[in-house]
C-alpha cells in the first residue's frame, strides 16, 4: 500500500493519506522548550541503559497518578519507543514454542515480534458485534498448557476499542486459574479516550499486578512519534531482563528526548486535552460521513484515532472490471480509484475490515470520504 501510494504521488496524483498511526498535531511548545534546555545543559553523554533516574521518577509519578500503580525504579525500563519495549519483553519471557494469545484485531507488530522471539502467535478472533473485544469464554477456550502470554492494547490499534474495568475484571477472573500466564498491556493510547469512566490498567486489578507488564510511551498522546521514547512498568525480574537485552542492542534511549519526556509526563493531562477533544470531534464526523455509505458496517470506537469498518458487503462485487475478493483488494481499489490510502484489516488479523485513521484535518477527512463514497457509488 505504501509503495503504491508513493508511485501514484510520483505520477502527480493527489493522494489523501488516512493510513498512518501518527497524530497530525505538532509537539506542545512546553515540551519543545524542555528539549532545548536539555541541549543547553549539555545532555550529550551516554544515558543509563534503562533510563535517567529523573525520568524514572516522572514515570513512577505518572503511573501512580493516572493508573493507581506503584512501580519502583527497578521495575521501570525506558526504551527507544514502545515497540522496543514490546520486543524486549518477548525476548525475556518467551521460550521456543510458547504460545501468545493475540485478540484480533491486534497491532501489526505483535505477531512478528512473537515469532522473532520463537514464540507461537495464537489469534483469537473478535468481531464488530462485540466491539472487537475478547470475551472471558473466548479467553478460557484459547488457553492451552503452552500458553505463556496474553497481549492486547486498550484503547486498541486498529479498532479503537476500549476495555472497561468490569470487562478487564472478567478477563482477570479467567487468568486467575492460570498463574503462569504473563499479561502484556499496551496502553500507548491511554489518554486518547472518549469514555466518561476513563482508562483502567489491568495491572491495578486484584491478583494482576505481579504478572502484568504495562507498556506506554509518548508517541500518541503527546504527538512525539519521532522522539522514540517508550517505557514499561512490571515485575522486577522482567525489567531486569529487558535491561540486559537492551544493553546489547541500543543501550539507553536518546538523551535529549528523555529529558523532554520528563516535562511531558510531569504535566497534567489537561495540557494535551485540546488534542483529545479534537480527535473526539473527528471521530464523530467520520462515523457520520461513513454511515452515509451503503455497505459500511460501523461500531463506535471509544479511543485512539481509528475507525475499523467491516466492508465484507463489497466482497465479490466488481468495479470497473476489478473484482473485490478481500479487504486488501478493497483498500487498493480505494487507493487507485478514490486516491485515498487506508490499511487492509488483514494486516491486523481481521480480513473483513479496513483501518481508517482520522489523524488528519477535518477538511481532508471530508474530502477523503466524499471520494470514497463516489468511488463506491
Amino acid at each position: 500500500m505504501a509503495a503504491r501510494a508513493r508511485e501514484l504521488r510520483a505520477e502527480g496524483k493527489d493522494i489523501i493519506g488516512l493510513s498512518l498511526g501518527e497524530p497530525d498535531f505538532t509537539i506542545p511548545d512546553f515540551i519543545k522548550e524542555a528539549a532545548k534546555k536539555a541541549i543547553d545543559q549539555n545532555y550529550s553523554s551516554y544515558p543509563p541503559v534503562d533510563g535517567y533516574a529523573e525520568l524514572k521518577t516522572a514515570i513512577q509519578t505518572k503511573f501512580k497518578r493516572d493508573n493507581g500503580l506503584d512501580y519502583g525504579p527497578k521495575q521501570i525500563v525506558v526504551s527507544t519507543g514502545a515497540k522496543q519495549s514490546l520486543f524486549n519483553i518477548a525476548m525475556v519471557v518467551l521460550d521456543q514454542g510458547d504460545e501468545v494469545l493475540l485478540p484480533a484485531p491486534y497491532w501489526v507488530s505483535y505477531r512478528d515480534i512473537v515469532k522473532l522471539a520463537e514464540g507461537v502467535p495464537v489469534e483469537v478472533s473478535t468481531s464488530i458485534e462485540t466491539d472487537f473485544k475478547i470475551t472471558p469464554d473466548q479467553l478460557r477456550a484459547a488457553i492451552t498448557p503452552k500458553t505463556r502470554m496474553l497481549w492486547f492494547s486498550s484503547p486498541c490499534n486498529p479498532s479503537g476499542s476500549f476495555y472497561s474495568k468490569a470487562e478487564l475484571e472478567a478477563l482477570a477472573e479467567v487468568l486467575k486459574e492460570h498463574p503462569n500466564i504473563v499479561v502484556v498491556s499496551d496502553e500507548i493510547y491511554e489518554h486518547i479516550n472518549f469514555t466518561t469512566a476513563g482508562h483502567c490498567s489491568i495491572a491495578s486489578l486484584d491478583s494482576m499486578y505481579d504478572r502484568t507488564v504495562t507498556v506506554n510511551g509518548v508517541s500518541k498522546a503527546f504527538a512525539m512519534t519521532g522522539w522514540r521514547i517508550g517505557y514499561i512498568g512490571g515485575p522486577e525480574w522482567i525489567a531486569r531482563g529487558c535491561n540486559k537485552i537492551q544493553g546489547q542492542v541500543t543501550s539507553g534511549a536518546n538523551a535529549i528526548a528523555q529529558r523532554a519526556v520528563i516535562t511531558a509526563l510531569e504535566a497534567p493531562v489537561e495540557r494535551i486535552q485540546y488534542m483529545i477533544d479534537e480527535f473526539h470531534n473527528r471521530r464523530d464526523l467520520v462515523l457520520q460521513l461513513l454511515g452515509e455509505i451503503d455497505g459500511f458496517k460501523l461500531n463506535e470506537p471509544q479511543g485512539a484515532f481509528y475507525v475499523f469498518p467491516d466492508i465484507s458487503a463489497f466482497f465479490g462485487r466488481a468495479f470497473k472490471g476489478k473484482k473485490i475478493e478481500n479487504a486488501s483488494d478493497f483498500a487498493l481499489y480505494l487507493l487507485e480509484e478514490a486516491q485515498v490510502a487506508t490499511v487492509t484489516g488483514a494486516a491486523f488479523g481481521s480480513p473483513n475490515n479496513i483501518r481508517i485513521s482520522y489523524a488528519a484535518s477535518e477538511e481532508e477527512l471530508k474530502e477523503a470520504i466524499s471520494r470514497i463514497k463516489q468511488a463506491l457509488s
